[in-house]
């Protein structure tokens, strides 16, 4: 991981290289992407992406950069950045309140659209109407702040389950676990065979328990999918209800059970490795760990299957996640770095990349594109989880507040999975918190309420 202070002067270095460059204006050719003329070749753009540590994530992504400059004659230099969703959005806001110049485009989680949005152009003047109207338009809502188009999608993530067929196989299992109960038992009964077998750092189940936004995808998961409610909704807190205690107390039974002691200090790169040395039946992971999974030199290719996660009282659920890419309000190419965001974006490349393993696309055309199914045959899990379990923080109704709410909710989880309060005190004291944070009010959660759900349109056939 790069410190801050490293950043900051790798930032401030490309900052004052991209000062001495010519900036050249630039047209759009119809739908293209290509410039006006070849002077075009002098323009370096620079992009802080999120963090790939699989080299198969880069792979990709350096492909794609390289079409681009092939196809304008525009360099592309991508800035290192910090693993942590946390640490990233706070290099983001400082360079962002700087008015740096560089970098040009940043990765937008789904998260950040209202906390950034000041800084960054309205892509609505840069990228054709048709080409916004192919996206997931809920996620294009997502990425509208106060009218103006802030992000353009680039892809989108799930919450799954991902499990070892083999495993499966081994112990008489025909189908993955359909509830948390199962999964407790499923993974108990292959982690006993497993350790049986002279594999002692066997677990049965891996996840993200680190004090950090990885958590707060995950404890939503069991709380939404029991009946839980997601922290605020309909203007009032209402986390501190019997439903969303019970699926804490559910939990932190797993640590030095089914999960090893130390899964309350992973986050996702940390349960990836674990589960793809082969230490474990059943992890839950982000769509995309399916490339790294897919890999050539995988030792679990071929061997494991993800699904939605397992069921609670009210049903299945999976965090929404993804990123799109924005304009830096403060860039000295904004046209060229919005030429950028609409060739990663656009339906043409995200087509050509879902022609191998890849993270799920914006477009819902292409969930129904055979060579692309082929290719990912797990999108059509993801499609199911967007259309009927989808759960959305709450960045949106909190919007700048957002990271206090979320630090102040996992920081709760993961008091109750260190046992270091109980479930309802720490729930309690959550919902004092948030009542300081938001100024909303507190009210409990009533069991049987529905919980609203993101609406997905089917995909073309």
């Amino acid at each position: 991981m790069f410190s801050r202070h490293r950043l900051e002067r790798l930032f401030e270095k490309s900052r004052l290289s991209a000062a001495a460059a010519i900036c050249i204006p630039v047209l759009f050719v119809g739908q293209g992407c290509k410039p006006a003329g070849q002077p075009a070749a002098a323009i370096t753009l620079t992009v802080i992406d999120q963090n790939w540590p699989d080299q198969e994530s880069r792979r990709h992504r350096n492909e794609q950069l390289r079409r681009f400059t092939n196809e304008t004659g525009i360099r592309v230099e991508v800035l290192p950045s910090p693993e942590s969703a946390v640490d990233q959005l706070a290099v983001w806001r400082k360079l962002l309140e700087k008015h740096a110049t560089v970098p040009d485009v940043y990765a937008i989680d789904v998260i950040w659209p209202a906390i950034l949005a000041e800084h960054l152009l309205d892509l609505k003047s840069y990228v054709l109407a048709q080409e916004i109207a192919q996206q997931f338009p809920e996620l294009i809502a997502n990425y509208t702040v106060n009218g103006r188009l802030v992000a353009l999608p680039n892809y989108v993530n799930a919450g799954l389950l991902f499990y070892r067929t083999d495993l499966l196989r081994k112990y008489g299992y025909g189908a993955p676990p359909q509830t948390w109960e199962e999964l407790e038992k499923a993974a108990a009964r292959i982690q006993t065979g497993e350790r049986a077998r002279g594999r002692q750092n066997f677990w049965g189940f891996v996840w993200q328990g680190a004090a950090s936004e990885a958590l707060t995808c995950n404890a939503l998961e069991w709380q939404v999918s029991e009946g839980g409610g997601t922290i605020i909704e309909n203007g009032a807190i209402t986390v501190n209800n019997p439903q969303a205690i019970r699926a804490w107390k559910m939990a932190a039974r797993w640590p030095n059970s089914i999960s090893p002691p130390s899964v309350v200090a992973y986050t996702e790169w940390d349960a990836f490795n674990r589960w793809q040395a082969g230490e474990a039946a059943f992890m839950r992971n982000w769509s995309n760990a399916y490339i790294a999974a897919s890999a050539a030199s995988s030792p679990t290719r071929g061997e494991f299957g993800i699904c939605a996660l397992p069921k609670g009282r009210s049903g299945m659920s999976g965090t929404l996640g993804g990123n799109g890419y924005g304009v830096s309000r403060y860039s000295v190419h904004p046209r060229e770095a919005a030429m950028l965001v609409r060739f990663l974006c656009g339906r043409s490349e995200q087509l050509k990349r879902s022609q191998s393993p890849a993270e799920p696309p914006t477009i819902p055309e292409l969930y129904s594109s055979p060579s692309v199914l082929a290719a990912n045959p797990y999108f059509s899990n993801v499609f199911e989880i967007h259309r009927t379990g989808m759960i959305t923080r709450p960045s949106t109704v909190t919007g700048k507040l957002y990271p206090e709410v979320s630090r102040a909710y996992f920081e709760a989880v993961h008091a109750v999975l260190t046992h270091r309060e109980t479930a309802e005190t720490a729930a309690a004291e959550l919902e004092r918190a948030l009542t300081k944070i938001t100024l909303l009010r507190a009210q409990g959660r009533v069991a049987g309420v529905s919980i609203p759900q993101a609406s997905w349109r089917k995909p073309r056939s």
